[in-house]
């Protein structure tokens, strides 16, 4: 027995092994052409071999006995550094746990959307970083510096810690890590930029004027080519309608899209979705709204409210048309999903509760709906005003009156009934 050292260990041949003078336990051995240090101890009552690493960089022979006398350590203090390898061999990389998520819970969890989303995230801004490593190995550091690296787009930098404080919790309930390692704990994600375009009045009037020349005038806006349709009123009144039950009801442009007759309740004014982002739904339908599905024209052999170019379709993209649209109204910078954004404002400005402006959208967290709670008139400084009109009303003699209150842009405005 001798010290182990770099020539020592080169020297060996395969099937030799060598032992450590200066640390019992600690050895080398040479299995075919490779060198591989390893240390030998009893835990628990078993004799256990233990690999640290091949012969070569970063495992120099110091190198590799400091290693060994930690592990030696750990043994002595009770610990098993062998179950410890054998659980982190069994995790994995972070490539199979992508794919374990991927097929296990996004595929029967998720919305197909969403998990193509996740999937495209993964194979994009996280894979070319974490594929190889293994699970155990990822740490807080690694993923802090991932989200970093993507700080210039920091709406995808987010969707990652998101992404990926669900696949660690997953490798946490697998047994793939031990529980509470979460390296996505404790990041700070970058403020959320939320876009908020509420329609006023005046442009939802000029949005309605080019929907109606459109239809009476037989105006030519661009649509899709995906559709291959014209959008002239006489013969495409689908896009038409599309934008106006859009505004109407506060939909989601894929739930008026993809909309079937079937769904249709008239007698309680409504569609109901068997299926949306936040699973079934019911879109109460107001009058405005009933009124513009009773003038659609219904295609024999095609189920959809709004049916698209191919047979058997639904109209497909909506955007050229309502970039037109926008155009010709002249609206800048309005998405169609700020059509949404608006409805919900008329509905807040109006008095509404967010709870009732929720149940109208369908939101299922009320933190959503939350956005909207600047445009909403203070309840309490309603009340305020409600009560004092009364009063004064009173001491003015005008006991049997009720007196409304309203505050518009900072100034009190009294009107009697």
């Amino acid at each position: 027995m001798a010290t182990i050292t770099k020539a020592s260990a080169e020297a060996l041949q395969p099937g030799q092994i060598m032992f450590d003078s200066k640390l019992p336990g600690f050895g080398v051995r040479c299995q075919r052409a490779a060198r591989t240090y390893f240390i030998k101890a009893r835990i628990k009552g078993r004799q256990r071999w233990i690999t640290i690493g091949r012969h070569g960089a970063p495992w120099t022979p110091d190198a590799a006995r400091a290693r060994a006398k930690a592990l030696l350590g750990e043994i002595a203090k009770g610990q098993d550094p062998a179950t410890v390898r054998d659980a982190e061999s069994a995790a994995g990389t972070f490539a199979e746990l992508a794919d374990r998520y991927l097929a296990e819970w996004a595929a029967s969890r998720k919305k197909s959307r969403s998990a193509e989303a996740d999937r495209i995230n993964l194979r994009l801004n996280i894979l070319p970083q974490f594929g190889r490593r293994r699970v155990t190995d990822i740490a807080r550091a690694d993923v802090a510096k991932l989200h970093h690296d993507l700080r210039r787009k920091p709406g995808a930098a987010n969707r990652c810690l998101s992404l990926l404080h669900k696949m660690f919790e997953l490798a946490e309930m697998w047994g793939l890590r031990p529980e509470g390692s979460n390296p996505v704990r404790k990041i700070e994600r970058y403020p959320s930029r939320e876009i908020e375009r509420f329609l006023s009045a005046t442009e939802m009037a000029r949005i309605g004027a080019v929907l109606k020349r459109a239809e009476i005038e037989r105006i030519a806006l661009p649509t899709s080519k995906r559709d291959g349709m014209k959008a002239t009123g006489g013969e495409n009144p689908y896009l038409i309608a599309a934008i106006r039950l859009l505004m109407l009801t506060g939909a989601r442009l894929s739930e008026i899209l993809s909309a079937q007759w079937e769904f249709l309740k008239v007698d309680s004014a409504a569609l109901e979705l068997p299926d949306s982002k936040s699973g079934a739904k019911v879109v109460p339908l107001g009058a405005p709204a009933l009124a513009v599905l009773s003038k659609l024209p219904r295609i024999s052999g095609n189920p959809f409210i709004l049916p698209g170019h191919v047979r058997g379709s639904h109209l497909k993209n909506l955007n050229p048309f309502w970039r037109a649209v926008c155009e010709s109204a002249d609206i800048k910078q309005c998405r169609i999903h700020d059509l949404r954004h608006s409805f919900a404002s008329v509905g807040a400005a109006a008095g509404d509760s967010l709870l009732l402006i929720g149940k109208l959208l369908g939101h299922s967290q009320a933190q959503t709906t939350h956005r909207y709670a600047h445009l909403a008139p203070n309840p309490v400084l309603a009340a305020a005003d409600r009560i004092a009109g009364n009063i004064a009303a009173a001491m003015n003699g005008n006991a049997g009156q009720v007196v409304k209150m309203t505050r518009s842009r900072g100034r009190a405005r009294a009107s009697a009934q």
